[in-house]
């Protein structure tokens, strides 16, 4: 692939598009933690981690309360995207299995012009707060080869009173038309009820995540399921995006899409064991970039694939990949990250309780069992 002519050769190969957020949880109305989001940064949490090298753009206003790998741009009127997680206890003390998402505020959208103007090998809009436009799309497809588009950032509708996260139709969203200039549109089996899976195959690749079920990968008249990684799930915020950045990781390292596959589901569920942006053990990352070489040198002969890019049989040695990541899982010191106070753009460690004073609680885990990204889903009727 060519490069534009300001970017080196050594550039990243991926831009990730999405904004940087504040995440809030509550349980019963009580504060459990305040933790960093936003899809952008739960995908470069895992990139770091695997070592692919990437471009973030990502905005975020002057009360941005962490330090973060990729600075982002800091919108000086504006506040960051700031989001509560409401966990509620059942009847009798059960834990219900889902969570209400609101959108309390939103430091607005990255548009094209924000996007540098050479061109990647992977590109991936992955908004949560409606940060990503028709046109920022439309940017994407035009400099990067493949497009990675996760569906929350095209479907997500906001309550005009409270904030609540409601999914529309994909065909209503205004960005269907887009499909087939996508390579990978990956939804949730919850979003997934909002799209015509058998009719969005036909357009592009549709990767669909099911928690503790794994996930399953769909294309023209094909499709595989790849297994999961037992996990003690805690906190299903970021668990689809963890994913995600697994996934083209493994893409990135020239794996198999059904590899690349399982490299997701195993960041995913170290993701939903952990209240907020986990940090990985650095012999966990080793051993996981040693497996993914030797996994990539196994398969190097394979000349089986569905076009020039991607191959997306399941070749053998699938299920020892499988295992040997397992282990690794099975070795990691997988900790939530503690919020830190050291960008220019945030307050200094003295006003650290003024960036979010209303919210005086440390991080503290969850003590509820839930699934991958359960949100409560309203349909545009207001249904749930």
């Amino acid at each position: 692939m060519g490069r534009g002519p300001n970017q080196p050769n050594s550039a990243p190969r991926v831009l990730i598009a999405g904004n940087y957020c504040h995440d809030v949880l509550f349980k019963d109305g009580v504060v459990l933690a305040e933790t960093p989001g936003g899809a952008a940064s739960f995908i470069s949490n895992v990139f770091d981690g695997v070592s692919v090298p990437y471009n973030l753009v990502s905005k975020v206003g002057p009360d941005f309360a962490y330090s973060a790998p990729r600075d982002p741009i800091v919108v000086p009127d504006c506040k960051t995207t700031l989001f509560h997680a409401h966990f509620d206890s059942g009847v009798g003390g059960d834990e219900r299995r889902d969570r209400v998402l609101q959108r309390v505020r939103d430091c607005g959208p990255i548009r094209p012009s924000d996007l540098p103007g050479y061109r990647f090998d992977f590109g991936m809009a992955v908004g949560v707060g409606g940060e990503i436009t028709v046109e920022t799309v439309e940017k994407l497809v035009e400099t990067c080869s493949t497009v990675f588009v996760d569906i929350q950032a095209l479907i997500r509708a906001f309550d005009g009173v409270d904030g609540t996260v409601k999914l529309v139709g994909l065909k209503e969203s205004g960005f269907f038309h887009l499909l087939p200039r996508i390579g990978f549109l990956k939804a949730s089996a919850e979003e997934a009820l909002f799209m015509e899976v058998e009719e969005v195959r036909k357009l592009c690749c549709v990767v669909v995540t099911n928690g503790r079920r794994g996930c399953k990968v769909y294309w023209g008249d094909g499709e595989v399921e790849v297994g999961p990684f037992p996990t003690n799930q805690v906190d299903p915020t970021g668990a689809g995006d963890s994913f995600l950045g697994g996934f083209v990781a493994g893409l990135v390292n020239g794996l198999t899409v059904p590899d690349a596959a399982l490299l997701g589901n195993l960041f995913g569920s170290l993701t939903v064991g952990h209240i907020g942006l986990p940090k990985f053990d650095s012999k966990f990352s080793q051993r996981v970039r040693e497996e993914v070489q030797r996994r990539k040198m196994q398969c190097g002969n394979c000349r089986e694939r569905k076009d020039d890019r991607f191959r997306f049989v399941n070749i053998a040695g699938h299920e020892q990949f499988h295992a040997s990541l397992g282990a690794a899982k099975q070795t990691t010191k997988c900790l939530a990250q503690e919020p830190q106070w050291d960008l220019p753009s945030s307050p200094p460690k003295s006003m650290e309780r003024g960036v979010l004073p209303q919210y005086a609680t440390q991080p503290k885990l969850l003590p509820v069992s839930v699934n991958e990204e359960p949100v409560q889903i309203v349909d545009t009727a207001g249904k749930p």
